[in-house]
């Protein structure tokens, strides 16, 4: 292992670049270009078939009866190929000699190399199995939304993926044992959700006699009576077969899981942060430059999140009294958090009405979209409930990206488990955040931009993600969305939730706050309901600092938005400016900042 750190060690410290400036034809240019093209698109490429869960996220119809490698083993290979490549790139490519194009991915790829080797130590840190994550929910996940059934063929890999799906949660107990030997488990109250989660997946048919079928086995069930020309006799043996490894295979893994659950719970503390973590202030300092793509501290984010939310209690004061409300905010809060005309019911009828309403206004926003983009996403869009088994671990929404073939379309799953997490007043953030002109149009364009190298296409940062969805939240005001001053509100209440997490992140793994404390905090300063201040929480304890990479991303978006229109003035035009952020890929903010500099540069000459 010391042998690995130095050689990672040596590579780096060679410096990153020579600095442009010697003179090449236009041959040379072109030549050393398409060479580090090349190189990116064979290493992502090498990458992504190594990894099956990849592939199928990329769409293609490759090694579809196996999962990935999660052992250290592999974890190891991983990391002595990403240092052999860091070092190819920085001993064969001359910078100096790329367009410019070229140049940014080379920057881009070289910082998200060295993230990575400097992540090596830290790889243990993160945990195995949480509420929000962790192959015991993602792996069914994954069998509902990435593996299609178009054959006899297909429905066997679905097959053998369940039978591995054993051997597959067998190594993540193993890892998660491994972690917790070296001083690394989750808090306490984590080891219920995840049962909870757990036994929710081993309900229905065929693991019990009531109607209700097994999400998985309903799954495969459906896909196999969709194929064309199948035969009765066909059908009911590949029925047989599932129930047989769900039963034999998936089923006892699951059981060997809530074992492990219920013998750590019993030796978990009640320690929320990183802190307690061996190098633990060291560990969240990584996160947050992870996550915000920043150098900003811990101190730093915090203030800046406690000016945030003073200054969004303003605004929101100022809503109150368009409204006519008389009382504090605090009430106003309690209004809208009891008041019943602010919800739908938790039935099927009003589940049914809340995502006819979110498809309403994402109607809304596609029938404009000309207005404030030039490039637009040919991916599909739909709104689909959250599966039962995931309710309780997911989020109030979230998005779930498109293929890049098309052959899946991007789906905005609305978490209906319990509709008081989702207010009325909330309905037009929400859905501009995961769907438009948020998360879909970012990752849509990012992936049908065929001249870029596919790390990019593909890959991303959650600080320009997150940061631009926040920003798609605020920037159709400008528009005249929002006309009703609920739906301003909720605009506000989620850029307040947003500007939370920048004090309750910080709080809890670099102040040592207590999850009660975050708690109060959300309850003093928020309208949150009782079922979401618990859910974001939890995720703040167990997904440190990437709660924070929102409003970061988000308030660099709009400072080079207004650097860009003070320099440009009647030059500017908002269009073009989301052009160029967007049609980078996500890119690191110090990159997106040359980008938009580079853009105002070129514009004004």
């Amino acid at each position: 292992m010391q042998r690995i750190l130095f050689l990672a060690a040596t590579v780096l410290a060679g410096g990153l670049m020579a600095a442009p400036g010697s003179a090449f034809t236009a041959e040379q240019v072109a030549a050393e270009s398409a060479k580090a093209n090349a190189f990116f698109d064979r290493v992502f490429d090498e990458a992504t078939a190594r990894s099956p869960m990849t592939e199928a996220q990329l769409g293609i119809r490759k090694d579809m009866d196996k999962w990935d490698d999660l052992s250290d083993e592999r974890a190891l290979e991983d990391f002595l190929i990403l240092v052999r490549h860091y070092g190819e790139l920085r001993q064969t490519i001359r910078y100096e000699a790329l367009d410019e194009p070229t140049r940014l991915s080379y920057r881009m790829w070289v910082e998200q190399a060295e993230h990575q080797i400097e992540g090596w130590r830290w790889r243990h840190h993160g945990y195995v199995f949480t509420t929000m994550f962790g192959m015991h929910t993602d792996a069914p996940s994954f069998l509902i939304n990435y593996h299609p059934i178009a054959s006899v063929a297909d429905a066997r890999a679905y097959l053998a993926r369940l039978r591995g799906l054993g051997p597959l949660l067998d190594q993540q107990v193993q890892a998660a044992r491994d972690r917790a030997a070296e001083g690394v488990r989750p808090p306490r109250f984590e080891f219920a959700l995840l049962e909870s989660s757990v036994k929710e997946l081993l309900t229905g048919q065929p693991y019990d006699a009531g109607p209700a079928k097994n999400a998985l086995y309903e799954d495969f069930v459906n896909k196999v009576a969709a194929l064309q020309g199948l035969d009765a006799a066909t059908r009911a043996a590949l029925e047989t077969e599932a129930r047989a490894a769900l039963r034999e295979v998936v089923r006892p893994a699951y059981e060997r899981m809530l074992a492990f659950f219920a013998a750590e719970e019993k030796v978990a503390t009640d320690d929320d942060g990183v802190w307690k973590l061996p190098d633990g202030d060291e560990y969240y300092a990584y996160c947050l430059r992870e996550y915000t793509t920043t150098h900003l501290s811990a101190e730093a984010v915090h203030q800046l999140g406690l000016r945030e939310v003073a200054r969004i209690h303003r605004e929101m004061h100022a809503i109150m009294d368009r409204v006519g409300f008389h009382g504090d905010l605090a009430a106003f809060f309690k209004y809208l958090k009891e008041d019943p005309k602010f919800y739908y019911p938790t039935t099927p009828d009003g589940k049914a009405a809340y995502l006819k309403r979110a498809t309403e206004i994402i109607d809304a926003v596609r029938a404009r979209l000309d207005e404030f983009c030039i490039t637009k996403p040919k991916a599909p869009l739909i709104v689909k409930m959250v599966e039962p088994y995931r309710e309780k671990g997911e989020a109030a929404a979230f998005l779930d990206p498109a293929t890049p073939d098309g052959s899946k379309p991007g789906i905005y799953y609305i978490n209906t488990g319990d509709m008081t997490g989702l207010p009325i007043f909330e309905m037009e953030t929400l859905a501009h955040h995961e769907a438009l002109p948020g998360h879909h149009l970012q990752i849509a364009i990012s992936y049908e931009q065929h001249g870029l190298p596919k790390f990019r296409r593909f890959g991303g940062n959650s600080a320009f993600e997150e940061g631009w969805a926040l920003y798609s939240e605020y920037f159709p005001k400008e528009f005249g969305f929002y006309s009703d001053p609920y739906q301003d509100f909720g605009r506000l209440y989620d850029e307040l939730l947003r500007a939370v997490r920048l004090v309750v992140d910080t709080g809890l793994h670099a102040k040592h706050w207590t999850r009660a404390q975050v708690m109060d905090y959300f309850r003093q300063n928020t309208p949150e309901s009782e079922r979401d201040l618990l859910a974001e929480t939890n995720r703040y304890v167990v997904w440190p600092g990437q709660a924070c990479s929102y409003k970061v991303g988000m308030l660099k978006i709009l400072e080079l938005r207004e650097r860009a229109k003070r320099q440009l003035g009647p030059a500017f035009s908002l269009r073009e400016f989301h052009d160029v952020v967007l049609r980078n890929g996500a890119v690191p903010m110090d990159i997106l900042e040359q980008i938009v500099d580079a853009w105002i540069a070129e514009k004004r000459r």
